[in-house]
């Protein structure tokens, strides 16, 4: 049943709501636009808030989807954790577009607020912190994300997940390694 859970998590992640909504209510391919990226992000620059936020809620949404999932069928929090890992996977990689997905941000910070709520509080101060220093919202968004690892481990979650959850951090830190290289250079 875990193998299947993970399968039907890559698969969530597989859908790409940056690609359906611009498809349907813009009538593009956000791949040859913009950045060419699928997220929220390429789409707020090239259709405005709206767009930003749709795409945002519905890839949230599959992190969401995956940890409601993993709780529904009562499997540990390090399967938890591991089901948003390939719902990450699934949107940085999606088979449904040859491979070729969005950074994973929307869907991680989906599944870790619904993994635990607390997060919300630690991700936003992070930010609130970190944004006058860095005044790029990469970088304090990114800079806040380094805080779940800590916050788990205080707030006593086991140690798997916290090794789990720093892993997931490391993939989207890997995804975004061409925005943070751009920005340094800068």
């Amino acid at each position: 049943m875990i193998y299947l859970y993970l399968v039907i998590s890559y698969l969530i992640g597989c859908v790409m709501f940056g690609y359906l909504i611009t498809k349907i209510l813009y009538h593009k391919d956000l791949r040859l636009h913009g950045s060419g990226n699928v997220g929220a992000r390429n789409a707020g620059r090239l259709h405005g808030k709206k767009a930003f936020v749709l795409i945002f809620l519905g890839d949230a949404l599959k992190g969401v989807l995956v940890i409601w999932l993993a709780r529904y069928l009562e499997f540990s929090a390090p399967i938890q954790l591991l089901g948003l890992g390939m719902a990450i996977i699934g949107h940085l990689k999606p088979v449904t577009l040859k491979f070729k997905g969005g950074k994973g941000i929307s869907t991680f910070i989906g599944g870790m607020v619904m993994f635990d709520p607390l997060l919300i509080p630690v991700i936003v101060i992070g930010f609130l912190v970190l944004y006058p220093f860095t005044k790029s919202f990469t970088f304090a968004g990114l800079g806040a994300f380094l805080l779940i690892p800590v916050f788990l481990v205080i707030n006593h979650t086991g140690w798997i997940s916290c090794v789990i959850a720093g892993c997931l951090l490391v993939i989207i830190l890997l995804a975004h390694s061409g925005n943070i290289k751009e920005r340094l250079n800068k």
